[in-house]
């Protein structure tokens, strides 16, 4: 049963970075923002079962030139709903594609995952850029 199931999951390589799209921070140069983004509905797959995985996605950052449209995040986020995926992999690459669109001068993506097995994960990746 299992192998049917593993057999139905998409790999990580099908996330695509290019449904992102950076909009232009207005107030670069004037004033520094914090913007914090939750998705509290955040799936994906684990790679070990092919059982579904929950959790909430928080990313904070300080832009510099770039903000992330949040509709295209929306979209980027839902590609992980059936991705095989642990989840440390899932806030490091999050992070990845998030600086590569925006180039933050600072980002932070923490994932909180529902408990499985009766173990509950939070998993945080930190990106502190030259600015």
């Amino acid at each position: 049963m299992t192998d049917v199931v593993l057999q139905n999951i998409e790999k990580p390589d099908t996330i695509r970075r290019d449904l992102l799209d950076p909009v232009d921070y207005q107030y670069t140069g004037h004033r520094d923002v914090h913007i914090e983004i939750r998705q509290p509905e955040f799936t994906s797959v684990c790679p070990m079962t092919g059982l579904p995985d929950f959790g909430t996605i928080t990313i904070r950052y300080r832009p510099d030139k770039k903000i992330v449209e949040l509709k295209s995040l929306k979209f980027y986020l839902l590609q992980y709903r059936n991705v095989g995926i642990f989840y440390e992999h899932v806030v490091n690459r999050i992070l990845d594609d998030l600086v590569a669109v925006v180039s933050p001068k600072r980002m932070e993506i923490i994932g909180d995952f529902t408990p499985r097995g009766g173990i509950s994960t939070s998993v945080s990746a930190l990106y502190e850029g030259l600015a």
